[in-house]
Formats: C-alpha cells, sequence, structure tokens
C-alpha cells in the first residue's frame, strides 16, 4: 500500500515537472515561443539577406519573445535605419531593440 502511494507521489512530481518545463518565465520562453523566435529570427536574416546595401554578414538576429535584436556593424545611419524598418515589417516581430554600430 505505501508502495503505491510513494509511486503515486513520484509521477505527480514528474507530471508537474514536465509542465513547469514547458512554462515561460520573463527570463525564459517555453518550448513553443522558442520555435516562434526561431522561426521570426529566420524570416528576418531572410529579408535582411534581400535587401540591398545592407551585409547581412555583419548583422546578427536574435528573437526572444517576439521582439527582435539586431547587433554587428554597418557602414552608415541609414543602412541601420533601413534594417530596422526590414525586421519591424517582418511578420510576427512586435518590436525591434536596434543595436547595430556604424563604423
Amino acid at each position: 500500500m505505501k508502495m503505491i502511494s510513494l509511486i503515486r507521489v513520484m509521477a505527480a512530481i514528474v507530471v508537474i515537472g514536465t509542465f513547469a518545463g514547458c512554462t515561460s518565465s520573463r527570463t525564459s520562453e517555453s518550448t513553443g515561443q522558442y520555435v516562434d523566435s526561431a522561426t521570426i529570427t529566420a524570416k528576418v536574416k531572410a529579408a535582411i539577406l534581400k535587401e540591398p546595401g545592407l551585409k547581412s554578414l555583419q548583422i546578427e538576429v536574435e528573437t526572444f519573445k517576439d521582439v527582435v535584436q539586431l547587433s554587428g556593424f554597418v557602414n552608415s545611419p541609414e543602412a541601420k535605419s533601413r534594417a530596422g524598418q526590414v525586421a519591424a515589417g517582418v511578420s510576427g516581430v512586435k518590436s525591434v531593440r536596434n543595436d547595430l554600430v556604424v563604423k
């Protein structure tokens, strides 16, 4: 009888731990959010690649909870602004943090 109770408690702990691992917090994403962020990152990178005048290899893109961060180097203030506009125009992007540096 005690063994059955112990097994039930252990099973409950495993279930709770599994669901806790799939939820998000302020500093982490759920599995679904992580996949969404990866998709947005890929779309932003593709859009930047298509944009004439942007050196896409020098622009890093990261996404966390639908907020895109651009980092790296560009040659002009106009390129920095354009990269931000391109990123903001991608479906699913809530906001853009443009940390590009003009060199």
